[in-house]
């Protein structure tokens, strides 16, 4: 059998599995090491077997993962994600739709913490909607707006996604994290904007919530500047070239617990806790990340990639046509895959293709990560939406119906990232 062949099929079967509810990582490791017995031989697939699982765990760069989701463990534990919303919600909430667009900017800032999306989901719906409900706020608008706000969890830094971008394409984390920034705020200011229109023209979806005096806003953002600290050492070592990413995630870590510990929130079953949290997430991670190695030495004797590369380099269609259709395509697996699968099966096939085109990583990357977002509310499987249906109770079309106008707005957000590259290469430039 043709290589090219075996490789299309591999695919088409690891699709299958995933559908199935098959582990992606265990679907990933079989596909790949039954592929390359196929195109080699047995003993080099064993070969692989022996190989590629301590090359994955003992790969110094994914300690970065663990350290950020115990960050963000932490942060929950000391109850910043409470502090933020409440801070925001004393500015913001007395607006028409204002408790909405201040669940969308507490999800921007807890994303800055957490680096999940489903966590800072989970954490601001428990938050918000006991709010939201309070006054009366339309059902599909209130779920709709945590649903959303939460995927920018994958997009401002620190991202687990981008980082698992950065070692698979053997770019810079730090400029990874750096190009998310500004796209991260403006998905927040788009979903801002689309929240105030919704509401003009149809006040009773977000009624106006009571008005703080000005004393009692200020002293809210007393309690809100371990998040800001937080944010500026990590994501500012990086940029000022103190700390590694790697180092910037043990300094955070640090500065969470600590927090925890002087706000009187860090116990031993809240220290074991944390740490299997951490423990539980980044073994599944790391499982994936290991099974998607396996899968790759696959492609790469099939010869998939370098391909279709190849043959993308030869058609006549424009280069910005064939990126918008593997951004179509990955949206597409997006409404019905977890955006960690997604990344993990997309990337190997279709990065040297956009190496091919000439386009940059960094950019591709956020343009990928952007649209994996729009999957996580994007029906029939939006694991978001399945998040808050858990927390509310709201039936799945009408945090769906929620969700649509929300979609639009990502829509329109990654044209213009596609038409204004400068956006997303702004900072990282800087680095250089």
């Amino acid at each position: 059998m043709d290589p090219f062949v075996a490789g299309v099929i591999g695919i088409g079967i690891l699709i299958v599995l995933l559908f199935s509810g098959f582990p992606i990582g265990a679907a990933m490791a079989l596909i790949g090491f039954a592929g390359f017995a196929f195109l080699i031989d047995l003993e080099a697939a064993y070969g692989l077997l022996k190989t590629v699982p301590y090359a994955t765990f003992a790969n110094y760069d994914l300690s970065v993962i663990p350290l950020f989701i115990l960050m963000g463990a932490f942060a929950f534990k000391a109850g910043l994600s409470n502090d933020i919303f409440d801070a925001i919600y004393k500015w913001v909430g007395h607006f028409r739709g204002g408790i909405a667009q201040a669940t969308i900017i507490a999800c921007a800032c807890f994303a800055a913490i957490s680096g999940s999306s489903l966590a800072t989901a989970a954490t601001l719906g428990a938050v918000a909607l006991p709010e939201m409900k309070k006054y009366k706020y339309d059902d599909s608008l209130a779920t709709g707006a945590i649903a959303a706000g939460g995927s920018i969890g994958i997009l401002i830094p620190p991202s687990v996604i981008l980082i698992i971008y950065g070692i698979i394409t053997e770019q810079s984390i730090g400029k990874l994290f750096l190009a998310g920034f500004i796209p991260g705020i403006m998905e927040a200011l788009f979903y801002l904007f689309t929240i105030w229109y919704l509401t003009f023209f149809k006040p009773h979806r977000g009624p106006k919530g009571p008005r703080f005096s000005m004393r009692e806003r200020m002293d809210s953002l007393k309690r809100t500047w371990e998040v800001l600290a937080l944010f500026l050492v990590v994501i500012g070592g990086i940029y000022a070239g103190i700390f590694t990413p790697t180092e910037a995630a043990g300094v955070g870590a640090f500065g969470a617990f600590f927090f925890a510990v002087v706000r009187g929130r860090m116990n031993y079953t809240v220290f074991k806790d944390s740490l299997i949290q951490t423990c539980t997430t980044s073994g599944m991670l790391f499982l994936i990340i290991m099974g998607a190695m396996i899968f790759g030495y696959f492609l790469s004797v099939s010869q998939l990639p370098s391909n279709m590369a190849t043959l993308v380099s030869e058609m006549s269609i424009n280069r910005y046509a064939i990126l918008v259709i593997i951004l179509f395509i990955t949206l597409l697996l997006g409404c019905v895959m977890d955006s960690m699968a997604i990344v993990l099966l997309t990337i190997p096939v279709f990065y040297p293709v956009i190496v091919q085109l000439g386009f940059d990583p960094i950019w591709f990357g956020i343009l990928v990560v952007r649209v994996t977002e729009m999957g996580l509310i994007t029906p029939p499987v939006g694991m978001n939406v399945f998040i808050i249906k858990g927390i509310s109770g709201v039936p799945m079309k009408t945090i769906f119906r929620g969700v649509y106008p929300l979609l639009i707005a990502d829509a329109l957000q990654v044209a213009f990232l596609i038409m204004f590259p400068q956006i997303v290469m702004f900072l990282p430039s800087l680095m250089d």
